[in-house]
């Protein structure tokens, strides 16, 4: 939103306002064109979904696309509606070199805490590309400790290169398959719903029922 002020007798008064709206572009592969100028080949994005859950892993997705390959679709897995992840997803698995998948359980994350749990399934699904990556596009700001791979992070990554756009549609659709299913072992949480996201339903089951197997005791399960 801008305004513009004019002063008068030292009192600042709006004249009018508006609003710009200016199309957000989807993410590109200009990062991965300069890394494939600069000789590697197999550059994977990493991304991770369920940081902010109170059950459930965190999953992250590892994923090596061709080069000068552009997937219809891909986007922030957040923008997309759960439908069109899926076929996105289904379009990723079938076009991309490799995908991969790490995630670190809850007790996982109650011993390491939430951050180095999700850099740790970001080294795990990194690892269990075929062929294994020659450098690393990551979501964020951190990166796993003593990195095999050389790597760059990219704050909003998903907002920016298409292949850690790509990465954050199979975490996220792989991490939404997973709490579905657990959904039909706790249905009283309503995971099928919120996959395990604090939502009012997912606190009124906890005070209800109590915490799960699959609940994050290191994280605060009753609303503040």
């Amino acid at each position: 939103m801008f305004r513009i002020y004019f002063v008068r007798r030292l009192r600042l008064v709006s004249i009018f306002e508006f609003r710009i709206y200016i199309p957000v572009s989807p993410p590109t592969l200009e990062l991965e064109k300069n890394l494939w100028r600069r000789g590697y080949r197999h550059v994977a994005g990493l991304d991770e979904a369920g940081r902010g859950c109170l059950a459930g892993p965190v999953v992250a997705g590892a994923v090596i696309l061709p080069q000068g390959v552009m997937i219809p679709g891909v986007d922030d897995s957040k923008k997309l509606k759960a439908a069109r992840r899926e076929e996105v997803f289904e379009a990723i698995c079938d076009r991309a070199v490799a995908v991969g998948v790490g995630m670190c359980s809850p007790e996982q994350i109650d011993l390491m805490n939430i951050l180095w749990a999700a850099m740790e399934a970001m080294r795990r699904a990194a690892a269990t590309l075929a062929p294994g990556p020659d450098f690393l596009l990551i979501d964020g700001n951190h990166c796993f400790p003593k990195s095999p791979w050389p790597y760059q992070t990219v704050v909003k990554g998903d907002a920016h290169s298409h292949t850690i756009a790509a990465a954050s549609i199979v975490a996220k659709v792989t991490r939404d398959r997973l709490m579905h299913r657990l959904h039909e072992e706790f249905p009283a949480y309503s995971w099928r719903q919120n996959v395990g996201y604090p939502t009012q339903a997912h606190y009124a089951a906890l005070a209800a029922h109590g915490p799960t197997p699959y609940h994050r005791r290191s994280f605060r399960l009753e609303p503040r």
